[in-house]
């Protein structure tokens, strides 16, 4: 047992308000403004849903299956309905929470488990709701929820445990993801790519005007992404450190880079920067540089924003049209794309002293062999979400159903599935 350590908790509160704040109102606004105005408020309700759903998941089963110490593929269920979460209180006194207690490789924390698994939560709640951009505007509601449980339990939870617990068999192989880089932004970018591309592309494409309804809602949106992502990519140092002061500058860094990287290639291509496109690309910044956020320096992610503004552009605005797919808000193109630059640069750009400890005084270097690793982390990503994203949405397809109608796409989901619209 040992103490906890106010100033950290109090940074991990603020952090983990700050993560929820990026899915509701964050995301919900971001996406809601990128889509018609018939399906604006169908698109806010799936971050909202999302939210609620996902919360109830990670407390019954998510939070055991993903931290506790069980095997390196999957937890225990030891922590099922969060028992003995408060079996540290003695005498109404908390101590601090270990992660991996009674193993080899226990990690001691400054903080209460309450906290911990609280803020572990909201990283659970915003992946499968990043994904729902790629399938805006054509998603049933009974579908995406059912769909979401599954999901947040097949494939979220096992993936979080193999790269975070101290046990788990990626973190075994030596990569590291600071942030959510393969956890989050690769999971939901490949699970949004699968479920595009099985769900079929919106009914008058390339033929009605798809335009978004309101960029102001957008800008707004991605504003809060942006100081939300202060929690995200700070708040995982799990303390109110140097670390954590670090990670909140590469991250400034780099959603800036990405903004300017993005608005000048596309300048370049059509002739005039968009608000669309600057937004984008600060949102392709900040995912890219949320695997290195504690392992860089700011000069890496000067590079790591400018690599993915510039890529993630190509990949929204050149490679989708060229495939023929139709993510919608582009979760892939800048979720799974922005990710997989970010984890791979990672191996380059690392600085030891960073994440030096006494266990391991030279930290995480940069190194052709540590692009390997994480390299095998992309790799195992992809494939296990691939495989296991698709036989979920098949399954609930075939039992409920993930498509509306062809009639119900035209009328919008607002009045389809909820009953509701914009006045």
């Amino acid at each position: 047992m040992h103490a906890i350590d106010t100033g950290d908790t109090a940074w991990m509160l603020v952090s983990t308000a700050l993560v929820i704040l990026m899915t509701i109102p964050g995301l919900a606004l971001f996406y809601g403004g990128m889509v018609r105005r018939k399906n604006v408020l169908s698109t806010m309700i799936q971050s909202f849903g999302i939210c609620c759903i996902v919360s109830l998941v990670w407390m019954v089963l998510g939070y055991s299956l993903t931290f506790t110490n069980g095997t390196p593929w999957i937890g225990d269920l030891s922590r099922f309905f969060l028992r003995g979460v408060a079996e540290h209180f003695h005498d109404g006194v908390d101590s601090a929470f270990t992660l991996g207690v009674g193993t080899s490789a226990e990690t001691p924390m400054t903080i209460p488990e309450s906290v911990y698994l609280l803020y572990q939560m909201s990283f659970a709640i915003i992946t499968p709701a990043l994904l729902t951009g790629a399938f805006a505007g054509r998603i049933r509601f009974a579908g995406l929820c059912v769909f979401s449980v599954l999901w947040s339990i097949l494939v979220y939870a096992p993936v979080a445990h193999w790269v975070w617990s101290p046990l788990g068999w990626v973190a075994g192989l030596g990569a590291v993801d600071f942030a959510g880089g393969t956890v989050v932004h690769i999971n939901s970018g490949i699970a949004g790519l699968v479920c595009a591309i099985m769900i079929g592309r919106r009914y008058g494409l390339k033929r009605d005007d798809m335009s978004p309804f309101n960029l102001a809602y957008a800008v707004i949106g991605a504003s809060l992404l942006w100081v939300g992502w202060f929690g995200f990519n700070a708040g995982s140092a799990l303390g109110a450190n140097g670390r954590a002061g670090m990670a909140m500058l590469t991250t400034q860094v780099a959603a800036a880079a990405g903004g300017v990287s993005w608005m000048l290639v596309e300048w370049w291509r059509i002739g005039k920067p968009t608000a669309l496109g600057i937004i984008s690309g600060a949102v392709a910044g900040l995912v890219a540089v949320t695997p290195a956020a504690g392992f860089v320096l700011p000069g890496g992610a000067l590079l790591i924003g400018l690599v993915a503004g510039a890529v993630c552009f190509y990949s929204a605005a050149v490679l989708k049209n060229k495939l023929g797919y139709d993510d919608s808000l582009d979760a892939f193109g800048v979720h799974g794309v922005g990710g997989i630059v970010g984890a791979l640069l990672t191996g380059l750009l690392a600085y030891g002293p960073l994440s030096a400890t006494s266990s391991n005084p030279t930290g995480v270097v940069g190194s052709l062999a540590q692009l390997w690793r994480q390299a095998e982390a992309v790799g195992v990503t992809i494939i296990w979400c691939i495989v296991m994203t698709s036989v979920i949405f098949f399954i609930v397809d075939k039992v409920i159903g993930m498509r509306v109608t062809p009639e119900e796409e035209q009328q919008g989901l607002d009045i389809a599935q909820h009953g509701e619209r914009l006045n």
